[in-house]
């Protein structure tokens, strides 16, 4: 462990992230204000167009690659992706090159334009990027991981046994190099413990955190359901989405892409989480492959900040941790609504949901930080 740097108030911290403007960014937003407000100097380096002319979404140069060798390189290894992911058989084949190569050149790159040894500790909070940590400097390292990399891979079809074993023994190798290590939630360090064989020696566990609202949800009958959140990733289940919609008329879905039409959902396009002021439940629908069932969506955090029960698969494990929430199958989806649709019984639940957004405010998730400072 790197403790030639003592971290304290007026310390440099280095904070590298992909802000993509949804849910990659909240979490390095609330690392860096919380630093702050601890009295740190906090750098933030935005990675997410790394390879790119322009790091503006809207932006024409967006598309365009960024002049250097290794940014080239990263930018072809980008497109290279895109071609990968587009058959089953390639995808699983050959995005283990991919993957490997853009964290190689990324690693590099970084390491050689960030002045490391400037700052007394640098973080890193996407898997992408967190090569850099393993870069000779004096600053102290800390991975704040969102989860276990290679599983999530593999689940998602883009590896083989035999990669994700290969790719799992660079991710372990990270996880005990570094000062400090984190996940997204303290179920994945469970989950990596038990998968990866983690020696846990330098856990530090910020659990993702939220800010409860000075507006709750009020009662309605019938009671509305909200899904909000990505609607690109396989771990969602959208034909889970669609079938329980098909069940309970009033489910109302928010987030991106635009979905196929033919799945029949009531799509409202992005919202803010404000708009969860107008329902009674939030819904999350999830795979049932070991990764999802020991997981975690971040959106959980943002239903319960405004008071709302939660609809959660029953093969989620750990709901214990997250008062409020009401295990579903897709056979007693409609009943789980139902035996809350009294007043008393729902206020009840929601109680229970706020109390539970009450303890898990960013102040109390990211405290183990202090332990830096």
């Amino acid at each position: 462990m790197n403790a030639s740097k003592r971290i304290g108030r007026g310390s440099r911290v280095l904070l590298v992230a992909q802000l993509d403007g949804f849910a990659n960014g909240v979490k390095p937003a609330a690392v860096a204000q919380f630093l702050r407000d601890q009295g740190a100097d906090v750098e933030v380096v935005d990675t997410y167009f790394l390879s790119r002319a322009s790091t503006h979404a809207g932006s024409p140069a967006n598309k365009l690659p960024r002049p250097g060798l290794r940014r080239l390189a990263i930018y072809a290894v980008e497109a290279a992706g895109v071609v990968t992911r587009r058959r089953p058989f390639t995808r699983r084949r050959l995005s283990y090159y991919v993957v490997l190569a853009d964290y190689r050149l990324r690693r590099s790159l970084l390491a050689s334009r960030l002045p490391l040894d400037e700052f007394d500790l640098v973080v890193c909070e996407h898997p992408q990027d967190a090569g850099l940590l393993t870069a000779e400097t004096s600053a102290r390292t800390f991975y704040d991981c969102p989860n276990p990399w290679a599983d999530e891979l593999y689940y998602e079809g883009r590896l083989t046994e035999r990669q994700r074993e290969k790719l799992r023994r660079l991710e372990t190798s990270l996880f005990e190099h570094v000062d400090g290590l984190s996940f997204s939630w303290e179920s994945y360090a469970r989950y990596a413990a038990k998968h990866y064989g983690i020696s846990g020696r330098n856990l530090k566990q910020l659990n993702w955190g939220c800010t409860p609202s000075d507006q709750r949800v009020n009662f309605a009958n019938p009671p509305r359901v909200a899904y909000i959140g990505s609607l690109s990733s396989k771990f969602i289940d959208l034909q889970l989405l669609a079938r329980l919609s098909r069940l309970y008329p009033h489910i109302d879905v928010y987030g991106g892409p635009r979905p196929d039409p033919a799945l029949g959902l009531n799509y409202l396009g992005w919202a803010s989480p404000t708009v969860l002021q107008s329902y009674q439940f939030g819904l999350i629908t999830c795979t049932k492959d070991e990764i999802r069932r020991d997981g975690f969506s971040a959106k959980h955090l943002d239903y319960i900040s405004y008071g709302l029960p939660v609809l959660v698969p029953a093969w989620r494990r750990h709901l214990d941790l997250l008062r409020g929430s009401v295990p579903y199958e897709e056979e007693t989806f409609v009943a789980e609504i139902e035996a809350l649709s009294d007043e008393s019984a729902w206020r009840a639940k929601s109680d229970e949901a706020y109390a539970q957004a009450e303890r898990l405010t960013w102040d109390k998730t990211l405290s183990p930080l202090l332990e830096l400072l």
